[in-house]
């Protein structure tokens, strides 16, 4: 996947380096802001019960 990415993006290795950096943050950042907090009120994680 991560070479599919690279081969992918335009511009010498640099400019590729930088889109591929900001990809990953902004990846990181949806997961933070939208995904996790939805999980955690869809799954309910927050309340678990150990025996």
């Amino acid at each position: 996947m991560y070479a599919w990415v690279w081969r992918h993006l335009p511009g010498p290795w640099p400019i590729r380096l930088l889109i591929y950096l900001i990809l990953i943050a902004a990846i990181v950042y949806a997961l933070f802001i939208w995904v996790f907090p939805w999980a955690e009120d869809a799954f309910n994680i927050s309340e678990v019960t150990v025996g």
